[in-house]
């Protein structure tokens, strides 16, 4: 019992990071109808100007987390102003491939940054056994750990207060319903847009902190694990806020369970699955419900009358 709740809350708080990254996902794609591929590389980009204010300026680390977030925010919302706002009209096809462009050029200057050795957010944040831990029961619970989900649920409770009691949280809600529609109701579609990717952005940058700053350091395959919020949002639906929740939850829990119990299935079956396979194994369940449920578990199902 003790092994599986360890395993649970690694995979929660796994989870509750790739929530923040998959919500963004899902933002962009209910406002504009385009896949953002871009999502996962301002994330470590995110982490990355964190890591650079706090280590290359020697910023405080609590100045440096909160003004890196703001900045890869104005970093989305410069991309969308330079690069997706003159595709407006163009097929979302077009778009989407603009998108995977945007997420190489982020990738390759982040890629000659970083180097062949990982960084970090300073000296204190070097291991995440530096940030200490909490033991319940025999359950050791990192403090990085608890501080991810404490995080996440925190700002998917905001979140849903902006949207229904904010001005532009309503505009967002009318815009990701119909963008025509918003217009001739005298909403500033463009602005709206402009703050999603800015929101989208920042959400990215907080993940980005949390999965690289702590858990495996800033490398060059810290995109990898800011992909994974990719097969989150297809499970979960991809105009489902709730199903970019529970669909990165799924992702979580199944990498902490196959980091934790691998090895014994393996000895009892007598085959190996492999060291990546907790890597695989998100893809291998978006297969599977995709199979059942296409648009994904909380996604709606488009009907186009002919």
């Amino acid at each position: 019992m003790t092994l599986f709740l360890q395993a649970t809350m690694q995979g929660l708080a796994l989870g509750a990071v790739y929530s923040l990254v998959a919500i963004g996902l899902v933002l962009i794609y209910k406002a504009t109808d385009v896949l953002s591929f871009a999502q996962p590389a301002l994330a470590v980009a995110g982490a990355g100007i964190i890591s650079a204010l706090a280590v290359d300026r020697g910023i405080s680390f609590w100045i440096a987390l909160p003004l890196g977030i703001f900045i890869t925010g104005v970093l989305g919302l410069i991309i969308e102003r330079t690069f997706l706002r003159a595709m407006v009209g163009e097929p979302v096809f077009s778009v989407a491939i603009l998108t995977i462009g945007i997420d190489i050029l982020i990738r390759t200057v982040l890629d000659n940054w970083i180097g062949l050795n990982p960084r970090y957010m300073g000296d204190s944040f070097s291991q995440m056994g530096n940030f200490g831990s909490l033991n319940i029961g025999g359950v050791a619970i990192q403090f990085l750990e608890l501080t991810a989900l404490l995080s996440a649920i925190a700002v998917i409770a905001l979140l849903s207060v902006f949207f229904k009691f904010s001005k532009y949280g309503l505009a967002m809600r009318a815009t990701s319903f119909d963008q025509e529609a918003s217009l001739a109701q005298g909403i500033n579609v463009g602005r709206v847009i402009a703050l999603v990717w800015f929101i989208a952005a920042m959400l990215a940058s907080l993940s980005g902190f949390f999965i690289t700053g702590g858990f495996n350091g800033l490398t060059q395959a810290s995109f990898v694990t800011a992909l994974r919020a990719l097969p989150a949002i297809v499970i979960g639906g991809l105009d489902s806020l709730v199903g970019a929740v529970v669909g990165s939850l799924i992702i979580g829990m199944t990498q902490g369970y196959i980091a934790y119990y691998q090895l014994s299935i393996e000895a009892k079956i007598g085959f190996s699955f492999g060291t990546g396979f907790s890597s695989l194994a998100p893809y291998v369940i978006m297969f599977f419900i995709l199979i059942v449920k296409p648009d994904g578990l909380f996604g709606k199902e488009e009907v186009e009358r002919v």
